[in-house]
């Protein structure tokens, strides 16, 4: 089932997400809503908040950009519980989107390199670097579970122009051909 993605200024995109046990109700539903979600919505990755789900779920599926990393055509990964544990290099630019805040695409820095422990779709722990594109795919959905916007992450300056396009969104001023919920339309 696909699911609406919430828009900016919705209160759940701004909280930190809570653990989630074995036996969350429905899980695997929720898992396969996602999926079909972000790929409905041609997305590379999506956050159990941006579906209005205050958990630490994320799943990814950057296949679309494998034109920057072949080694990712056809990787599908599913987050449960993430924590990233360690960062490694010097922070590089790269232009990020959301399907949360549509039409808008800026500028952020991340260092490239990540260390993640999580829970597997089955709930097997891993530990597991990643680098290149995934780590930048992976760092934007943790941010989400972390209550953190990839708009939060550009100079203040930048911020304050873009204001008045992300008061639109939440308005719903804003033409998508995925289903979105609005807070203030």
């Amino acid at each position: 089932m696909i699911l609406p993605i919430v828009a900016y200024g919705t209160p759940v995109l701004r909280k930190k997400a809570q653990d989630i046990a074995p036996d969350h109700p429905e899980l695997a539903q929720i898992i396969a809503n996602m999926f079909e979600t972000m790929y409905k919505a041609e997305g590379v990755g999506l956050a159990a908040p941006q579906v209005n789900l205050p958990i630490r779920l994320f799943v990814i599926a950057p296949g679309p950009m494998d034109d920057q990393d072949a080694s990712i055509q056809g990787m599908e990964k599913v987050f449960i519980n993430a924590q990233i544990t360690e960062w490694e290099g010097e922070q590089e630019p790269f232009v990020e989107g959301c399907l949360s805040i549509p039409g808008i695409r800026e500028t952020v820095l991340r260092k490239p390199r990540l260390r993640i422990r999580y829970l597997d779709k089955d709930f097997n722990e891993q530990h597991e670097w990643y680098e290149g594109v995934v780590a930048r795919v992976i760092a934007h959905e943790y941010d989400h579970i972390e209550g953190v916007l990839f708009t939060d992450l550009i100079p203040l300056l930048k911020r304050k122009l873009l204001r008045g396009r992300l008061d639109a969104i939440s308005k719903g001023k804003v033409q998508v051909e995925y289903r979105m919920r609005f807070p203030n339309p």
